[in-house]
């Protein structure tokens, strides 16, 4: 059985390139909305029903709606980083606990709620914002040579004879 040959496109015919873009205005909103709950652009595009690579053509050619998805990565972002930082330096909140007696009374005492410095967050804020004094890994340069018959006296084997 010979394959079918494929017919050569008409004159003037424009070939056919997958589905259609379905961009709507509302996307902008929507964009926004999901980065600032965190979500990444495969979520994003799985939301709205399309793939990555529609996503990543949509945030070329509507400003708006790369706008929208930057400002709210970049709102969330800053929210961690202040997180991170109130979590290394340490902080405290105002909070209210609650008791109840034997007969049922209810008691709202308000209290300060203290977290002390935490060495993990600090070591991971000074690794990323000072790598060159804080990273794990340090460069070490070695020079100098090493002759054979210097190692064999120093591991007192004989010499091979020549």
């Amino acid at each position: 059985m010979t394959p079918k040959k494929a017919r050569p496109p008409r004159k003037g015919a424009k070939p056919k390139m997958g589905r259609p873009l379905q961009y709507h205005e509302r996307y902008v909103h929507v964009a926004r909305s999901m980065a600032l709950l965190g979500s990444t652009d495969v979520q994003l595009a799985e939301a709205l029903g399309v793939t990555v690579t529609t996503l990543t053509r949509w945030k070329a050619r509507y400003p708006d709606f790369s706008s929208a998805l930057k400002d709210g990565k970049a709102e969330k972002d800053e929210t961690v980083v202040q997180s991170l930082y109130n979590r290394a330096m340490g902080y405290s909140h105002k909070s209210v606990k609650i008791f109840c007696n034997t007969a049922g009374e209810v008691t709202e005492v308000p209290y300060t709620e203290r977290y002390p410095p935490d060495p993990t967050s600090m070591i991971f804020w000074l690794k990323n914002r000072q790598p060159g004094e804080w990273r794990d890994k340090h460069d070490m340069e070695h020079s100098g040579t090493v002759r054979l018959q210097d190692l064999l006296l120093a591991s007192q084997i004989p010499a091979p004879k020549a």
